[in-house]
C-alpha cells in the first residue's frame, strides 16, 4: 500500500515563514513560551506516531471494519486498541487542551498540523478522537463547572471519548424536526428517549466511557429548532468518585453499512430513558451544539486534507517508477523498455493538480486554525473581532472547498494508478472510498454554500467578506508595482474586482427570487474559495521568489504558476453558471423528473 511520509517541511514553510506564527504568539500569555523548536518538534514526533503507528493499520482496518455482538457491544478491528493506549501514553489528546483541564495549552494551530497527519494516516481512527476534541469544546464553552470538573479531565486525558447526537431517521440537516424526547427527574436529571442514526464513534472499545451530546425536546418546548435542548448523557454514569459506575440506558443496535471509514464505528443509538443532564439552557441546545459542529466541519476539511496529501504522496512516487510508454519529446530513459509515466504531460497535470490542491488547502486550514489561536488569545481587541470574523466566514469554505477538491485529488490519484488504482492492492480506491462521505456529513456541501452566501455574505451586507477583500487588496497595493508578482498578483486582483461585481448582482436577484441565492451558492463557494486560494497562493509566491535559488522554494514557484494558470481560470465558468440563474433549474415541474 506504499508509504506516508509527514510533510514536516511544507508544514514548516506554512506555519513559520507564511503566517510567521511564533511572532503573533510572542504577545499572548497563553502562548508566549511557544517557540518554533517546540513545534517542530511536537511535528516530528506526532509525524512518527501517525506514519509508525497509525497508517499500518489504514488498510487492514478498513478490511476488518467494526463489529457488533448481539448485547450492543462494539469492537474494533485489530491494532486499535494498542493504538489508542500508545496515543493516550504519548498525551496527544491533551495537545491544546486547556492546562486548567489536564491540557498542554499548545496553539489550535499545532493541533491542527497532527490532526493532519493522522487523517493522512488512518482517518477512520483519527474520528475517535476528533469527536471528542468536539465534546471537549462544547463543554469549555457550555458546561456548568460541575460538568467541567467530571468530564472535561477525563475527555482531554482519553480516558472517555466524546460523540455528538444529532441525526435522526426523518431529520438530518432540519434538526428542528427532531424527536427525541427528555423528561425532567426530580433529582435534576433527564429521561432521554429516541432513536439516533449516523452516529460516529458511537460504541467502541476503545475507552472505558464514551460521553454522548444528545439533542432532545423538552415536552413543552415550542416546535422548531427554538425547542431543541442539549444533554449529556454518558454510556455509564459516573460513580460519587467520577468512575464509570452502572450502564445507562443507551446502547448501539447497529453498525452501518457504508461506503467507507468502515473502521469507525457509524452506529445507530437507542436511547431507553437514559439517564442525562442538561448543557446549558432549556431550548438553546443548538446555540451550544454549534461549537461542536463547527469544529467538526473545520475537522472535516482536515479529514479531506490528510487524504488528499497521502493520496498525492502514493501516485508521484508510481508515477516516478511505472514505466509505460514513451515521452512525446523522445525517450527520457532510452536504458528501460519504456519511460516513467511522469514524462506524459497530463499525468502531471493530475499529479500537479493533486499537489496544489493540498498544499493551497493546507494553508488555508493553518491560517484559519492561526486566527482562531488569535480571537481567543490576541490582546488587541480589534485584532480578536477581525479573526472572529474571518473564522465564521471561511469554516463553510475550508469544510466544502476543500473537500471538493479532496474528492477530486484522490480520484485523480487512482486515475495515475490506472488499472491498479481501480483494485485493492494500492490502496487508492480506499482513499476514494473515505474522501467521499466527507462532502456529505457534517452539513452537507450544498448547506456550506448557503450558509457562505445567505448568512455569512448576503446576511450581514457583504460586511465579512468586505474584511477578507482588504486583506486581498492591502496584498495588491503592496506588491502592485513588482514585476516578479505580477503573474500572481494581476489574477488575484482582477478576480476580486469581479467577484465584487458577482455578489452585488446575486444580492439584488436574491431580493426578486429566494431561488436566485439557491441557484447560485454552490458555484459562488466556489468561486470565493479560489479567491481564497488564489490570496494565499500570491503570499506564498512572494515567500518563495526570495530564496527561488533553493530547489524546495523553486517548486513552490512551480506549483503557485500552475494553480494560476490551470485551475484558477475555473472562476470564468462558474460566474457564467451563477449569471445564468434558477429559472432553468425550477421551471421543471416535479412529476416530469
Amino acid at each position: 500500500m506504499g508509504h506516508y511520509t509527514p510533510p514536516i517541511r511544507d508544514m514548516q514553510f506554512v506555519l513559520h515563514e507564511l503566517l510567521e506564527v511564533e511572532k503573533h504568539y510572542a504577545p499572548m500569555p497563553a502562548h508566549s513560551e511557544v517557540s518554533r523548536e517546540l513545534i517542530d518538534q511536537v511535528l516530528e514526533e506526532g509525524g512518527k506516531f501517525c506514519s509508525q503507528v497509525l497508517f499500518p493499520l489504514n488498510r487492514s482496518a478498513d478490511e476488518e471494519g467494526c463489529t457488533l455482538s448481539g448485547d450492543g457491544v462494539v469492537t474494533t478491528p485489530k491494532g486499535f486498541r494498542e493504538a489508542w493506549k500508545q496515543f493516550v501514553a504519548g498525551q496527544w489528546p491533551s495537545l491544546s487542551c486547556d492546562p486548567a483541564f489536564g491540557g498542554q495549552g499548545l496553539p489550535h494551530t499545532v493541533q491542527t498540523a497532527f490532526q493532519e497527519m493522522m487523517n493522512a494516516s488512518c482517518q477512520a481512527f483519527t474520528m475517535y478522537p476528533g469527536l471528542t476534541h468536539g465534546a471537549y469544546q462544547c463543554l469549555v464553552r457550555h458546561g456548568s463547572p460541575e460538568q467541567q470538573r467530571l468530564y472535561l479531565p477525563r475527555l482531554v486525558s482519553g480516558e472517555w471519548t466524546g460523540t455528538m447526537c444529532l441525526t435522526e431517521a426523518h431529520c438530518g440537516t432540519d434538526l428542528g424536526l427532531l424527536r427525541s424526547r427528555a423528561v425532567a427527574q426530580a433529582d435534576g436529571s433527564y429521561s432521554i428517549s429516541g432513536s439516533k442514526i449516523f452516529i460516529s464513534s458511537g460504541e467502541h472499545d476503545l475507552s472505558e466511557n464514551i460521553v454522548h451530546l444528545v439533542l432532545a425536546r423538552l415536552p413543552d418546548a415550542p416546535p422548531g429548532s427554538r425547542g431543541i435542548s442539549l444533554f449529556i448523557v454518558p454510556k455509564f454514569l459516573p460513580d460519587g468518585e467520577g468512575k464509570p459506575g452502572a450502564r445507562n440506558a443507551v446502547k448501539a443496535s447497529r453498525i452501518e453499512e457504508k461506503m467507507g471509514i468502515h473502521a469507525n464505528s457509524t452506529c445507530q443509538m437507542e436511547f431507553d430513558g437514559a439517564t442525562g443532564w442538561m448543557v446549558g439552557e432549556a431550548n438553546r441546545g443548538l446555540v451550544a451544539m454549534f461549537v461542536m459542529m463547527n469544529g467538526a466541519r473545520l475537522g472535516v476539511g482536515l479529514q479531506s486534507l490528510g487524504l488528499m496529501d497521502a493520496a498525492y504522496q502514493q501516485s508521484a512516487a508510481y508515477a516516478r517508477d511505472r514505466t509505460q510508454g514513451r515521452a512525446l519529446t523522445g525517450a527520457k530513459a532510452p536504458d528501460k523498455p519504456a519511460d516513467p509515466i511522469i514524462v506524459h504531460p497530463d499525468v502531471r497535470r493530475m499529479l500537479l493538480t493533486q499537489r496544489a490542491w493540498t498544499e493551497g488547502c493546507r494553508a488555508l486550514a493553518y491560517w484559519i486554525a492561526f486566527m482562531i489561536d488569535r480571537y481567543e488569545h490576541d490582546p488587541d481587541e480589534e485584532v480578536r473581532k477581525e479573526c472572529t470574523d474571518l473564522v465564521a466566514l471561511l469554516t463553510p469554505i475550508v469544510k466544502a472547498f476543500t473537500t471538493d477538491n479532496g474528492f477530486q485529488s484522490t480520484v485523480l490519484a487512482q486515475q495515475v494508478f490506472g488499472g491498479h488504482g481501480y483494485i485493492r492492492e494500492s490502496g487508492m480506491e480506499q482513499y476514494v472510498r473515505d474522501a467521499r462521505i466527507n462532502m456529505i456529513y457534517e452539513g452537507t456541501n450544498t448547506i456550506q454554500s448557503l450558509d457562505l452566501l445567505g448568512r455569512k455574505v448576503l446576511g450581514d451586507n457583504g460586511a465579512k467578506l468586505r474584511k477578507l477583500g482588504a486583506l486581498i487588496a492591502a496584498l495588491v497595493e503592496e506588491e502592485g508595482t513588482n514585476e516578479a508578482m505580477a503573474e500572481f498578483i494581476n489574477p488575484l486582483a482582477d478576480l476580486a474586482g469581479r467577484i465584487e461585481k458577482l455578489t452585488t448582482e446575486i444580492g439584488m436577484k436574491a431580493l426578486q427570487n429566494p431561488d436566485e441565492a439557491g441557484a447560485a451558492a454552490v458555484d459562488y463557494l466556489r468561486v470565493i474559495g479560489h479567491l481564497v486560494l488564489s490570496y494565499l497562493w500570491a503570499r506564498m509566491a512572494k515567500v518563495a521568489l526570495a530564496k527561488a535559488d533553493e530547489p524546495f522554494y523553486a517548486a513552490k514557484l512551480t506549483v503557485a504558476r500552475f494553480y494560476f494558470a490551470k485551475l484558477q481560470p475555473e472562476t470564468s465558468s462558474l460566474m457564467r453558471t451563477v449569471r445564468s440563474g434558477a429559472a432553468s433549474l425550477m421551471e421543471l415541474e416535479a412529476e416530469l423528473f
